[in-house]
């Protein structure tokens, strides 16, 4: 890290930072994005102390998910959701487990497992948002697998297509398996999209009956991680994530949750702006390379898995 007498004072005022964050949200620039900004800035020149960006990220975390439970199509994934139910409960326990497993095997901390293993599980970015608060993991936990997560979602853009075509896949099957095997719905859709139509109809119903799971899994892991005390702290957040939804579902006001769901989008930005910012090298130094391997691992596995059930015939719908 540059050192701060080096720094122009204009450089570590929380008031540019804070800048920085808004121009994020109000432009809604990539999260991936956002996360990079941060990574660099705070690597180099440092977070001003009066900023605080640990805690501003968990609150933006945390005010984002409830945001985006607005623009959740609940009723359609529970349509999908009941036929489907065998599969996503064997896919997400599966991959879970499977986290557990390899986080063990190479030694990567249980914060860092659990939020690869979430983000693999159900859907990527959004997913690990809503968990890390829950278990009240670091900002370097937290960092570590966003990025992770970010880095595969962008190969499986370009990738999947590619080896749907080779492995012959049908638009239904490809759909399935975009669905199933990548993180970010963002991702789902983009290559799913390239794929074909009836791909994308399906692998956006399906990602979504998915995202359904945020909320239980996340309240499972807190307990969990809190190691089964009856003092674990309730996840309002992810109540509020759960209501909105209803809400949304229930309330014909399409536009004004589209907003809000939008607002919570692209305060991801920002959010995951703050998180980069409040990593140091020293921290990032203690997490290693094992976390990328995991994840690389576990992604592997998991897409290999699902692509031999979706071309032995498993179906959803």
């Amino acid at each position: 890290m540059i050192s701060r007498d080096h720094v122009p004072a204009i450089v570590r005022h929380p008031a540019l930072w804070v800048g920085v964050a808004v121009l994020l949200a109000v432009t809604e620039a990539s999260p991936a994005i956002g996360l990079l900004i941060g990574l660099v800035v705070g690597l180099t020149v440092g977070a001003p102390d009066r900023l605080r960006p640990a805690r501003v990220s968990k609150q933006l975390l945390q005010a984002s998910v409830v945001l985006l439970g607005f623009g959740m199509q609940i009723g359609a994934a529970i349509r999908i959701g009941v036929s489907s139910a065998g599969v996503t409960l064997l896919t997400i326990s599966g991959t879970l487990a499977l986290a557990a497993v390899l986080g063990r095997l190479m030694r990567v901390d249980r914060e860092v497992q659990t939020l690869i293993g979430s983000g693999t599980a159900i859907c990527g970015g959004s997913a690990i948002a809503a968990v890390a608060p829950a278990i009240g993991a670091s900002p370097a936990s937290t960092a570590v697998a966003l990025s992770v997560v970010f880095v595969l979602n962008g190969v499986a853009l370009f990738v999947f297509p590619w080896l749907g075509h080779a492995l012959g896949m049908s638009q239904q099957q490809f759909g399935l398996w975009a669905a199933l095997a990548i993180h970010d719905t963002s991702s789902v859709v983009g290559a799913a999209s390239a794929y074909g139509a009836e791909a994308l109809a399906l692998a956006t119903v399906v990602k979504l009956t998915r995202a359904l799971w945020i909320a239980p899994v996340a309240l499972i892991a807190a307990r969990v991680h809190g190691g089964g005390r009856s003092g674990a702290k309730v996840q309002w957040f992810l109540i509020g994530f759960i209501l909105a939804s209803v809400v949304a579902w229930l309330v014909p006001a399409p536009e004004l949750w589209g907003v809000l769901a939008r607002i919570g989008k692209a305060l991801m930005a920002p959010t995951l702006f703050m998180v980069g910012a409040s990593l140091t090298r020293e921290t990032l130094r203690e997490v290693g390379v094992r976390p990328l391997v995991m994840g690389v691992v576990l992604w592997a596995v998991v897409s290999t898995l699902t692509a031999l059930l979706v071309l032995g015939g498993l179906s959803v719908g």
